[in-house]
């Protein structure tokens, strides 16, 4: 988060020197203050998430219950989404306004046990606040992004700074390229950087919370039907999800939102192994 700042301070610097620094740190705490209080209520009007009570959805609330209690946790909000790609995702600004939503699919394929170790995983989200964490990082890289193009056109149109002006930092049209090019790559790849050691974390909370091997065996049904039936998703939420709602390999994995599903799947199945639970 510090590296991501630094990067914030950089660019705003290279578009109007400290001014430009200056708008870039009130701009990104307009855009966390938004997201902080808003980004549940958003992300679940998305995706059509509607909320379910005990008499709705009997196994699934009961199954949040035991969960939420092993955890000390509040209740959150229980949601379903009708879609028939499994995967799920917890959101809120934190434990006490959280929510979990599920979709139609997961429910149809996974046993209790394994959606004891799906839930498991977004409760251990919520108790981590990794949606503040990952909320905050994304915006602060989407900042970043959009100062990084603002610079890019601005020094293409406007022939860069000149070196006499205030604060100096974009004086050099090549200088302002490379700096708005690194920012928005550095921003990115550390953004997806939290994202996947969140998850791993998460992981480890859920097997606590149910059972290495039922959240593993989980992982693996949905990494296979996601690729049968894939989600269409908003790239800016995928981080959101426990696998990927994405695809993408090779290069691309540098800016995978999840560690490898293969990668997951053999840290819990060692946690189960050596009793680490």
């Amino acid at each position: 988060m510090l590296i991501l700042t630094g990067i914030f301070i950089l660019v705003g610097t290279a578009i109007g020197g400290k001014n430009g620094a200056i708008y870039a740190f009130i701009f990104a705490g307009l855009m966390n203050f938004v997201m902080y209080w808003f980004s549940d209520k958003m992300v679940l009007r998305m995706y059509g998430a509607k909320e379910v009570t005990q008499g709705d959805a009997p196994e699934l609330y009961q199954i949040v219950g035991e969960l939420v209690n092993k955890a000390s946790l509040p209740m959150p909000k229980v949601y379903v989404m009708e879609n028939e790609t499994p995967n799920a995702f917890a959101t809120g600004r934190n434990p006490e306004h959280a929510a979990v939503a599920v979709t139609s699919g997961i429910m149809r394929i996974l046993s209790k046990e394994e959606l004891m170790g799906v839930i498991g995983h977004e409760l251990s989200h919520i108790q981590h606040r990794d949606i503040l964490i990952s909320t905050i990082a994304a915006t602060m890289a989407g900042a970043i992004s959009m100062l990084s193009s603002m610079a890019r056109w601005g020094a293409i149109f406007g022939g860069g700074r000149s070196n006499d002006e205030e604060g100096g930092g974009g004086g050099n049209i090549l200088v302002v390229l490379a700096v708005s090019i690194f920012g928005s790559i550095a921003a990115m790849l550390i953004q997806m950087a939290i994202s996947r050691s969140r998850e791993y974390l998460a992981d480890e909370g859920g097997a606590h919370l149910a059972h290495p091997l039922s959240l593993a065996k989980a992982l693996g049904k949905l990494e296979m039907a996601s690729q049968r039936v894939p989600m269409e998703a908003n790239p800016s939420t995928a981080h959101m999800f426990i696998v990927n709602p994405l695809r993408g390999g090779g290069v691309l994995s540098l800016f995978s939102t999840h560690p490898p599903i293969e990668e997951r799947i053999a840290r819990l199945e060692e946690m189960a192994r050596t009793g680490r639970f």
